[in-house]
């Protein structure tokens, strides 16, 4: 693995800009995280197909972030390299007439959303709130409890760097699950075509503000977290397992037990990734005794 000659390949690509040593607390919504050997952000399909070549000509590791909302990083940081989409995936084109959306993987949900809602489109409103990208969204099939995006989906593009091409699914290629999709494993979400309805506007806001009131009324909104740590087992409520195992509050360091939502584990301004992974570790333990349950994470980790 020679970092030094990744940089020296990429040097001179206008679409691709490398950076070394950057901290990752600044990616992530935990603020957590130290740095990663090398962050390269890719502007164009062209970029990134290029730097994905090289890293893998040079035996580097690497991983594709959105905004890091889902995501744990170790306090040592990544030994690899860290990639994010650019410019030329931010945009995205609405046509109102057939009620669809076509936004790049690198587009902000909340853009998304609010793009919806000021051309009369309902379909999204369970996304509202909810940080990062589309193509995380799209990935891990975000939404409410009841309601995911997967099911305004018509297709997405993906990059696949093991057939080293660009590749297309339907709605009907990808089996989509509570926070969990068969997107292959390896794959890239370059792009998501959605298709939504037209409703007045006045009625799309009211659902907005329902579902932004309610998570600011169950969630600890603003205090720097990951979202869910764990999955919800089947017919299970995760969150009011953890409650009444009399974990609200615990903590560990910095890192704590929401007092808000249990299920959720929030920097109270100086948390390690360590104090983190003791606190899910801890409620991990708790939650098998009372119940009998292997939870299973729903964050990710890196450099772990």
């Amino acid at each position: 693995m020679s970092a030094f000659n990744v940089i020296m390949a990429l040097s001179g690509a206008a679409d691709i800009d490398v950076t070394e040593a950057e901290p990752l607390r600044r990616h992530t919504t935990y603020r957590i995280g130290g740095p990663a050997a090398l962050f390269l952000t890719c502007h164009s399909y062209h970029g990134l197909r290029r730097a994905v070549e090289i890293l893998e000509h040079e035996h580097m590791e690497w991983v594709i972030l959105g905004k890091g909302s889902n995501l744990l990083v170790s306090d040592e940081g990544y030994d690899g390299a860290v990639i994010t989409l650019g410019r030329e995936f931010s945009r995205f084109v609405t046509d109102p007439e057939a009620c669809t959306i076509s936004a790049g993987a690198g587009a902000l949900l909340s853009r998304v959303v609010n793009e919806a809602y000021t051309r009369g489109l309902t379909g999204l409103e369970a996304c509202v709130g909810i940080p990062g990208t589309l193509g995380g969204a799209v990935s891990m099939n975000a939404g409410s409890r009841d309601e995911w995006i997967g099911a305004r989906v018509d297709e997405i593009r993906v990059f696949s760097p093991a057939e080293r091409r660009l590749k297309r699914y339907g709605y009907e290629d990808i089996t989509w699950g509570y926070r969990q999709t068969s997107i292959p494993r390896g794959e890239i979400v370059l792009e998501a075509k959605l298709h939504l309805e037209p409703e007045d506007k006045a009625a799309i806001n009211a659902r907005m503000e329902k579902s932004l009131a309610r998570r600011r009324r169950t969630q600890p909104v603003g205090a720097p977290s990951c979202g869910s740590v764990f999955r919800n087992p089947a017919g299970m409520h995760v969150g009011k397992m953890i409650e009444d195992c009399g974990l609200k509050g615990f903590s560990i360091g910095g890192a704590q037990v929401s007092p808000v939502h249990a299920n959720f584990i929030v920097n109270t301004g100086n948390a390690r990734a360590e104090d983190v992974v003791r606190v899910i570790q801890h409620v991990h333990a708790t939650v098998r005794e009372a119940y009998g349950v292997e939870l299973q994470p729903e964050v990710k980790f890196l450099g772990f």
